[in-house]
């Protein structure tokens, strides 16, 4: 019996060596890291953020400036945040990735509470621009470059994004160069007259295929009645859920949620080659002129998602002038 047992473990120590590399292969692939250059990336000219506060309730407001070095002046951005995000936390890697690449971002808090106020949520968030602008003409911040004026949101804030940009020449705000609503919603007190908005502005829309929480109406709204914005400067664009790997790249509602990584950070391919890679691009070309091929024209550099681990093509965006 013994014997039986010292020949059955040295069996096993010759065999281990030998198998040893097949767990290995039957692990899953894993999502593409963030890219190292180009939109998306971790390619940054600034190495901190720096972030103050100011008024309070529905005319709270953040604003993030980038820091080390220190530019005298900036391009302005706009973040709208969605329904109940009145902390800017909730996207605080993406505010940190805009900021570093060099840019102020405005984080109007909008709502007071939870229950009401709908009628009131555009108003605040533009007065809060305002406002915005104002404190970084004075002191010690970094001076907006109004000329340099685009504006991004998320669900709610998506919508409100629409508006702002529609209601910008009749409130006094700059005139956007690019907007991007994400997923957006349209709450029914707020009717805005898209036609509004700057023939000039360059614009993406940008739903989930796996959004079930706002679907895809609004969206269809705001692109279907900016007719005066031509195709070759606004795309509609649709996210695609890829279950290959681990962990999934799912396109639903909380995609474009970025919580820091102490937070148990939630920045994944979908946010590197979707949300951040095109609003990158987007407001590189509205501003400079580079980077059409990443955020228009359905190029295989704007439905790129990355690779798998092992080498396999995530599953592309979705790029139509017709949802």
């Amino acid at each position: 019996m013994i014997n039986k047992v010292i020949i059955l473990f040295v069996t096993v120590i010759i065999i281990l060596p030998v198998f040893g590399s097949v767990p290995a292969t039957l692990e899953e692939p894993t999502q593409p890291e963030q890219p190292f250059t180009g939109p998306g990336s971790a390619e940054y000219s600034h190495l901190m953020v720096i972030k103050t506060r100011y008024k309070r309730g529905g005319q709270q407001y953040w604003i993030f400036e980038p820091f080390m070095p220190k530019p005298k002046t900036a391009p302005l951005i706009v973040f709208n945040h969605g329904w109940s995000a009145i902390h800017p936390i909730a996207y605080r890697a993406w505010i940190n990735h805009i900021v570093k690449k060099g840019n102020i971002v405005v984080y109007p808090r909008y709502q007071k509470g939870l229950v009401r106020g709908f009628e009131n949520f555009t108003t605040n968030a533009i007065n809060a621009v305002k406002d915005a602008i104002e404190t970084l003409n004075k002191g010690w911040h970094v001076r907006p470059e109004l000329d340099k004026f685009a504006i991004l949101g998320h669900s709610l804030g998506g919508g409100i994004t629409a508006n702002m940009a529609a209601l910008a020449e009749d409130e006094g705000l700059p005139i956007p160069k690019a907007i991007m609503p994400v997923q957006p919603y349209i709450h029914m007190v707020e009717t805005t007259d898209f036609s509004k908005i700057s023939n000039g502005t360059i614009m993406l829309v940008i739903i989930g295929e796996k959004d079930v929480t706002v679907g895809n109406h609004s969206a269809k709204i705001i692109f279907e009645n900016t007719t005066q914005i031509p195709f070759s400067n606004k795309d509609f664009i649709v996210q695609v859920t890829d279950t290959y790997g681990t962990p999934d790249i799912v396109a639903d509602h909380l995609a474009p949620v970025c919580l820091p990584r102490f937070l148990f950070g939630t920045v994944d391919a979908m946010d590197y080659y979707s949300t951040w890679k095109l609003f990158d691009a987007l407001t590189d070309y509205a501003f400079y002129g580079n980077n059409f091929e990443y955020c228009l024209g359905d190029t295989p550099e704007q439905r790129f998602m990355g690779l798998w681990s092992d080498g396999t093509p995530v599953k592309e965006l979705m790029v139509t002038d017709n949802p």
